[in-house]
């Protein structure tokens, strides 16, 4: 049996971040089988048990995730081409006045807190932000399972085979794309769920069996709606949701 990093090993227990491993073993808060290891690069067998302590779990707990419906000109993270980033939209004045969460905001919050996943620029809705590297992988990770909702307004026609294309059949950038469920909301709205998020993927996918999208709103991911969360407002996400 191979021993693996430690940092590794932490990041597929869902520990934390691989950079946030990193960090709390040079700080000595992770221990293996209750000895403290404090070497970057250490390597552990799988079968060793990993745990944090009580230091680096607080400093979890006091982590935040913000639920954003984003509007349309706002670039998802860094700012680019003149365009607003997301983040400059969280602040006092704009957290939904029915927001439950016991949470009090103040600037430091904004630290270290980043999109975890995208949402382009002429699209609309809920956006995750999180200084959470736990809450980031499950969304965005390489093996995440996690789907995303949207409702998808579009001009054009649309076929039974090609519907059933963007179902399942697909291909973008060479590979195929995974299953994705696709159906008719309305007589000019499909409603699409995906478990993967290329750049501008729904709207490449509606160009190849010929529709054009005219609007884009992402309403769900996971187990968390957007809801009745106004536009360019956000919220907390509760203690008692999970993605």
């Amino acid at each position: 049996m191979e021993k693996v990093r430690l940092s590794k090993r932490m990041s597929e227990l869902g520990l934390c971040s691989r950079r946030e491993a990193d960090s709390y073993i040079e700080k000595g808060w992770v221990q293996v089988d209750g000895e403290t290891v404090n070497e970057l690069g250490s390597k552990v067998y799988p079968h060793q048990q990993i745990t944090l302590r009580s230091a680096a779990q607080n400093t979890q707990q006091q982590r935040v995730t913000i639920l954003l419906n984003k509007p349309i000109g706002y670039v998802s993270g860094q700012a680019e081409h003149n365009y607003k980033p997301a983040i400059v939209l969280i602040d006092g004045a704009t957290r939904w006045s029915e927001d439950n969460s016991p949470q009090q905001f103040h600037r430091s919050q904004l630290l270290g807190l980043a999109p975890a996943g995208r949402l382009d620029i002429d699209s609309q809705g809920l956006l995750i932000l999180t200084q959470d590297g736990r809450i980031a992988k499950q969304l965005i990770g390489e093996n995440s399972t996690v789907d995303k909702e949207y409702l998808v307004r579009v001009q054009g026609k649309l076929s039974e085979g090609d519907l059933s294309l963007l179902n399942q059949g697909l291909k973008l950038d060479g590979e195929y794309l995974k299953p994705a469920k696709v159906s008719w909301q309305n007589e000019d709205q499909l409603r699409f769920i995906l478990r993967e998020g290329k750049k501008r993927q729904i709207r490449r996918m509606c160009e190849l069996v010929g529709l054009k999208v005219t609007g884009l709103k992402r309403i769900r991911i996971g187990k968390v709606k957007l809801g009745k969360l106004p536009q360019g407002q956000w919220r907390y996400l509760a203690e008692d949701e999970m993605f």
